[in-house]
């Protein structure tokens, strides 16, 4: 009887053992690979017409052939999107950048995380998206004390330019609106001219883009200083301005 019992456990133990043994490992677990990553700038530079804008002691002529100097140009670009060669966006998160003519690094963005790649097309927003404008108390470019804001019913001021005329009458464009017919929000794509910018790791490419303000005054409606001087609400003149000015921005060049 012991001996059976004796021999019943070792026939127990190895069938156990064999049963371990032919158990199946686990698959290996694949790692989860890392996107590569690089940077691009965009290099902003403010113009009229073909000549840099100076402010305070440079003169412009408009459509209209008004002879004017400019003391301010401010504006919001939002949304940023980079548009592939295989048609898939890097979307920028948290993009709200206000640049302003008088602070030359406002006018410097550098986007990261930007999968590598050759990228074929930009889209912005100029302005900032009807949600930032009902959001509350914001921060950073958004900050109500960067002087673009009106209040939570009107929203923000998308675009500012502020200067006289060699008359003496004093200018002051402060264009915005978000909602109804005369939102002034404007999404826009300027043309990359079958250029490309190729994001790498180690290669920063450089886009060149000119925002033109004599754009502002031109086409579709040509705006006539004796008329039309000063903007500060939200309305049809506002949205006129808009209409016009969504024609500012080009894509000058790419540095790879």
């Amino acid at each position: 009887m012991i001996k059976l019992t004796y021999i019943n456990c070792l026939i127990f133990l190895f069938l156990v053992a064999g049963f371990i043994s032919c158990k199946k490992d686990p698959d290996p677990v694949e790692p989860v690979p890392v996107p590569v990553t690089g940077s691009v700038i965009l290099n902003f530079e403010n113009k009229f017409g073909d000549s840099a804008l100076v402010l305070n002691t440079g003169t412009y002529i408009t459509a209209s052939n008004d002879t004017f100097s400019v003391s301010k140009f401010d504006y919001y670009i939002s949304n940023i999107r980079l548009i592939k060669d295989d048609l898939s966006v890097y979307a920028e998160s948290e993009s709200y950048h206000l640049l302003k003519a008088g602070s030359p690094g406002s006018l410097l963005l550098t986007l990261t995380g930007v999968p590598v790649g050759t990228y074929t097309g930009i889209e912005f927003m100029i302005g900032v998206d009807s949600l930032r404008n009902v959001s509350g108390a914001q921060t950073g470019a958004l900050d109500p004390s960067n002087g673009m804001f009106w209040s939570w019913s009107t929203g923000y001021i998308m675009s500012k330019v502020e200067g006289s005329t060699v008359g003496g009458t004093e200018l002051e464009f402060h264009i915005g609106g978000f909602k109804g017919v005369n939102k002034v929000l404007k999404t826009v794509s300027p043309s990359f001219n079958a250029a490309t910018a190729i994001v790498s790791e180690t290669a920063v490419p450089h886009i060149n883009i000119s925002a033109d303000l004599a754009e502002w005054f031109k086409t579709p409606t040509n705006i006539d200083f004796t008329v039309t001087h000063s903007v500060s609400i939200p309305g049809a003149n506002a949205k006129m301005l808009a209409d016009n000015y969504a024609d500012m921005f080009s894509v000058m060049g790419i540095e790879n």
